[in-house]
């Protein structure tokens, strides 16, 4: 829906694992090629363990891709297997023909001279076990025997577990210690940090066909990571549903505003409040994108049926300024009062629209102009411009302000922004009403 309101070529945040989209960073790339080199040179059990959502199928996906030729892949997904489903389940993976009446011993005869043929042919087969951890310890136990097949020099049979942390729980259980002495390599996915979730960002937007600046300002990123907890799904989650929220804004970059109604919109039910009920069954953000884009289609609609009078085209420039959060260049100090002054004009309409019981964040009060620039010249370009506004207080000659930040349903997104602010503002700000600003504004008119 928002792909081409920022130039997507496809969905960048899909939670469905596509090769084309595997990140390096946060040591995954170094644990591919530890993986591959466990498989290809190594004997025994290979482990793999990650909390749910830490990419552990992606790096599945991708060894099965990168693998060399001779290197047969059989994938094993289901883990509520019975012991006695395992061998016919490989077996079938191998496209062996076997009678399903074959007793268990006879299927392992038939495996084996199948992988002896395979070694033979210098080929190698690696099974894939995903989530492992759900494996009864029976069925773990029989996919421990599979690694007694073997030639006087070689294993016939290669096996990596995946698994999310209760996989080492199991494995620390004494009645299947002997499967846990054939682990030969143990790898670990951990979570992302901040600066890793911005270059993962970056590089599944620009792998989609993004060429533009950041769409995630520094904040936005900052408070999307720390409701991820480095969990790649929910890194993608947060960030698809952000995009969709400043699509629904028609804005061009995604700030803190848009990264909380993402955090609102989602299923991450065990960090939210159980007093906490959903508004509806939809989620908004979704509602809202559906009904920008009905709008979009209904003026495109309209732009090219035949007129009287020859209807201009709104055309967007390709060159729209997008407001970023850039630490390079400070604003001058002629464009700051004149920043002041535009924001004045947008501050009664924007105020006009807000809920009585909306809450803003009130940074600086009552300043002369100099005093103002010197304020606000250092972190403007830590803030985002469309979220400032300005009130003119009229308290003397020189037009001294009041400088506003957001708006926000409740205290609880208020403060999360404040927190989020440029140390030398917060030691000042503080939260007001709506109510308390109009009826301020009212006094001063």
């Amino acid at each position: 829906m928002y792909y081409a309101h920022f130039g997507l070529k496809e969905p960048p945040f899909k939670i469905t694992p596509n090769t084309d989209f595997f990140f390096s960073g946060g040591n995954r790339g170094a644990v591919l090629e530890a993986l591959s080199y466990a498989i290809l040179h190594g004997e025994g059990i290979v482990k793999v363990v990650g909390e749910v959502g830490s990419g552990k199928t992606m790096l599945c996906r991708m060894l099965q891709t990168q693998l060399p030729d001779h290197v047969d892949n059989v994938y094993l997904a289901n883990p509520s297997m019975a012991p006695e489903d395992v061998l016919h389940a490989i077996a079938l993976e191998l496209r062996l023909d076997l009678p399903s009446d074959l007793s268990r011993l006879e299927v392992m005869q038939r495996l084996q001279q199948a992988l002896l043929e395979k070694h033979a042919a210098k080929r190698q087969v690696v099974v894939f076990v995903e989530e492992a951890q759900g494996m009864p310890l029976a069925t773990l136990e029989e996919i421990r025997l599979l690694t007694n097949l073997e030639t006087r020099h070689d294993k016939l049979l290669q096996i990596v577990l995946f698994g999310q942390p209760e996989l080492d729980e199991n494995l620390n259980r004494r009645e299947i210690r002997q499967l846990k002495e054939r682990i030969t390599h143990s790898f670990y996915l951990g979570p992302l940090n901040q600066d890793e979730i911005e270059e993962y960002l970056m590089f599944r937007l620009r792998a989609a066909g993004y060429y533009g600046p950041p769409l995630f300002s520094k904040r936005a990123i900052k408070q999307l990571a720390e409701k991820a907890q480095g969990l790649v799904r929910r890194v993608n989650i947060l960030a698809d549903k952000s995009l969709l929220a400043a699509f629904a804004a028609n804005t061009y970059q995604v700030t803190p505003r848009h990264v909380r109604a993402a955090i609102r919109d989602s299923e991450f039910a065990s960090d939210r409040p159980s007093s906490q009920k959903r508004s509806s069954v939809v989620p908004w953000i979704l509602l809202t994108a559906v009904a920008v884009l009905g709008a979009f289609v209904a003026w495109n609609e309209r732009v090219l049926v035949p007129h009287t009078t020859p209807v201009e085209p709104v055309v967007q420039s390709a060159e729209a300024p997008v407001e970023l959060e850039q630490e390079s260049k400070p604003v001058p100090v002629a464009s700051i009062r004149q920043l002041i002054k535009q924001r004045e004009e947008h501050t009664a309409a924007w105020l006009a629209t807000l809920p009585s019981h909306y809450l803003t964040i009130e940074l600086v009060r009552h300043l002369a102009w100099d005093d103002l620039e010197k304020q606000l010249q250092p972190v403007l370009a830590q803030l985002v411009l469309d979220d400032l506004y300005a009130v003119d207080t009229k308290v003397n000659a020189d037009g001294s302000v009041i400088i506003l930040y957001g708006a926000y349903e409740n205290r609880q997104d208020a403060l999360a922004e404040l927190k989020l602010l440029p140390e030398e503002l917060q030691a000042g700000a503080h939260l007001r009403t709506i109510a308390g600003i109009m009826e301020e504004m009212k006094q001063h008119q």
